[in-house]
């Protein structure tokens, strides 16, 4: 690995499970020796995307809280997913989400609430399921059968779980069938007695950059009810689609 290399290794450690190491359990996990690991500790340190108390371990410093503002501003798809999100949560008491998906990854990036008691597992920030839920399906649905086949056989059990199939045939025969559909829906995968209805979003390219998803409570929620809100859901996604296309995404003030 080149330096860099080194760095993003650093900064992969962190996680929801272990956000605070020290510096002989970072030296254990990456092999680095000790003048290494402080020398490229002293280069995050200074950027300030890594901190320290006396006493304690590292954790993420407050660098990335500043780019993670930066984002909000300046993400193309944050801004062209805004309308579309209060059109959608505005329909049907629930959040509407907007999930980024980026190196195997499904990250909640925007939200709006229309309810008083909104029930969600996974706040922006939070990294996703990758085989489970209404979103995860939206967007491997148009992934290529390569990349189907490697998901898959990387996640049986949890696929299985979820009732997508026991085999990577039988998962990608439920994708073809959310890529017919448009959109994908869900009961209780995610959050317990939550229906997820999802459906992917295009830059113009051939594979899906994010999902919009609409969670409600599964009390009420009644064939009719699904169907609307099922072609709400994807009409806010190709909204959001269109404006991606055409480079029109506006800034936020």
């Amino acid at each position: 690995m080149n330096s860099a290399d080194r760095l993003l290794t650093l900064l992969d450690l962190f996680s929801e499970a272990r956000p605070e190491w020290t510096a002989e359990e970072m030296m254990a996990e990456t092999g680095f020796a000790r003048p290494t690991l402080y020398r490229y500790l002293k280069t995050l340190k200074s950027a300030g995307l890594i901190a320290s108390v006396h006493g304690a371990g590292f954790t993420l410093g407050p660098r990335v809280t500043e780019l993670d503002y930066l984002m909000q501003r300046a993400d193309p798809v944050v801004a062209a997913g805004r309308d579309p999100l209060k059109t959608l949560a505005a329909i049907h008491p629930g959040t509407a989400f907007l999930v980024r998906w980026y190196g195997r990854k499904l990250l909640c990036v925007a939200s709006e609430v229309s309810t008083l008691a909104p029930r969600s597992s996974y706040p922006r920030g939070r990294p996703m399921p990758l085989a489970r839920g209404a979103i995860s399906r939206a967007i491997l649905a148009y992934l290529p059968k390569r990349e189907q086949e490697a998901i898959g056989g990387e996640n049986l059990a949890e696929f299985a779980r979820a009732g997508s199939g026991e085999t990577v045939e039988e998962i990608r025969a439920t994708l073809r069938r959310v890529r017919r559909d448009g959109v994908a829906v869900a009961y209780g995968e995610v959050t317990p007695d939550v229906v997820g209805i999802a459906a992917p979003v295009f830059d113009g390219g051939p594979e899906p950059v994010a999902a919009v998803c609409l969670t409600v409570e599964e009390t009420g929620v009644d064939p009719a009810t699904l169907a609307r809100l099922e072609t709400a859901v994807k009409r806010a996604a190709q909204e959001t689609s269109e404006v991606l296309g055409c480079g029109t995404a506006r800034q936020s003030a």
